[in-house]
């Protein structure tokens, strides 16, 4: 096992806790998620107010982690779900450059191995100098009114409610089967 290997375990750990954030009622809400509009991997602009009146979940995602088989979980949600709650993935190689394909080598991996239909957007940064403007709104309380979380790993989960509100913020190892996520959605 190289160094790397040893890594990818150790970031795999700390990454396993069961993180749940959730906002307060008193959040205070500067923006909104409607205000985004981000390129799909095939390079058409996507307004989120398109998304408006629809739970949200979006989730940064990558091909060479240890989580990318929930690529198939989330898959299974969005054909069961996706009427009434959006997966939105979000590649990117900020965590040991797990996701270093093209956007096309990207959609490629995702349809042939995964069968993913929920809609995928251009690989950006999720943390960082370069971080995307979604996901500063994400991470950056000042914004987004009570989350100062950023991912901390690939499959980091942010559930956004009807109205474009950020509600909670969940942690790598959590699947649509976990307790918190249907706790965050609603469905217990």
């Amino acid at each position: 096992m190289g160094l790397l290997d040893n890594l990818e375990t150790i970031k795999n750990i700390l990454g396993d806790k069961k993180e749940v954030k959730i906002a307060a009622d008193t959040a205070d809400l500067k923006g909104s998620f409607y205000d985004f509009t981000v390129n799909s991997l095939d390079g058409k602009s996507i307004n989120f107010k398109n998304f408006k009146g629809k739970k949200i979940v979006v989730i940064n995602v990558a091909s060479k982690c240890g989580y990318t088989p929930q690529y198939e979980d989330w898959q299974t949600f969005h054909e069961k779900y996706g009427e009434k709650i959006i997966v939105l993935g979000f590649p990117a190689n900020n965590f040991l450059s797990q996701e270093s394909g093209t956007n096309g080598e990207i959609a490629a991996f995702c349809q042939k191995n995964y069968g993913v239909t929920f809609q995928m957007f251009e690989k950006l940064d999720v943390i960082g100098d370069s971080q995307h403007p979604l996901f500063k709104w994400l991470s950056s309380k000042d914004l987004n009114g009570w989350n100062d979380q950023a991912p901390t790993w690939n499959f980091c989960k942010y559930i956004i409610n009807e109205k474009g509100k950020l509600t909670h913020f969940l942690a790598s190892k959590i699947t649509p089967e976990s307790k918190e996520f249907k706790q965050a959605i609603g469905f217990i």
